[in-house]
């Protein structure tokens, strides 16, 4: 379970850092990736799995999937994934209910990095 310092939970905050944040994309997630100096300091993430993705069992198996590979992104200290006061929102595409952990992992994991370098480079001084 991803530690509740590092949720996002209110609408507002979701709505924000979609349409503020750097987005990058891959075959199975795309990411929002917002850096700004209103939030916590620890990183926080969000999750979006529409019905889109398949029947309750996927969408949910897919949300646990995306979970614990955010929350061990999260645990490692320093993660060049998340900048210092980062809000990212996960959006799972239809393709994630058909990958594997390990496919997932490396997609999040891409996407993260390139939204991560995209967020740093469009903020301002």
């Amino acid at each position: 379970m991803l530690p509740s310092t590092h949720r996002l939970r209110r609408p507002a905050e979701f709505g924000r850092t979609v349409r503020r944040g750097a987005r990058a994309g891959r075959s199975t997630v795309v990411v929002h990736l917002l850096v700004d100096n209103e939030g916590a300091a620890a990183p926080q993430v969000g999750f979006v799995v529409s019905k889109a993705v398949g029947n309750a069992v996927q969408r949910n198996l897919v949300k646990r999937r995306l979970r614990e590979i955010v929350r061990s992104l999260v645990a490692e200290p320093g993660s060049p994934s998340f900048p210092e006061r980062s809000r990212a929102v996960v959006r799972a595409l239809p393709a994630s209910s058909t990958a594997t952990f390990a496919e997932l992992g490396r997609d999040v994991d891409a996407a993260l990095e390139k939204a991560a370098h995209r967020a740093t480079s469009m903020r301002p001084a």
